[in-house]
């Protein structure tokens, strides 16, 4: 079973994401900051990560940062309220590695076209 790590600092985008990928038999475990995101990473290893750019204590792209030096090869794609091009947070991120970004608030089939097809890649 694939496994989801969805990071966000707004509850309810955390529990909407997380329930719409258990319904499609995926393992999701939630953080609300980077900091917790950091010490699940470390017990976790989930083939993908959702990652919020935007949170209190430490933002998405140093929390990236953090994941790139426990594992490289993490799968990470982040979540802005931005377009990525007006905000220069996410040209750090993805030259920090990350595969791809999705813009809040959450369209479903967005979600899901991204989402999966990064699960899939890693599968390979």
């Amino acid at each position: 079973m694939a496994k989801l790590l969805i990071v966000d600092d707004e509850a309810d985008v955390r529990e909407f994401a997380a329930n719409f990928f258990r319904k499609r038999k995926i393992e999701v475990t939630t953080a609300a900051s980077g900091e917790e995101a950091l010490g699940v990473l470390e017990k976790l290893a989930p083939d993908l990560v959702l990652l919020d750019i935007k949170m209190g204590g430490i933002d998405g792209c140093e929390t990236l940062k953090r994941i790139r030096a426990l594992n490289n090869n993490a799968k990470v794609i982040m979540v802005t309220g931005k377009k990525p091009e007006d905000d220069a947070s996410f040209e750090t991120c993805k030259n920090l590695g990350a595969f791809d970004y999705i813009h809040k608030p959450l369209e479903l089939d967005e979600l899901e076209k991204v989402v999966m097809a990064q699960l899939a890649k890693s599968k390979k």
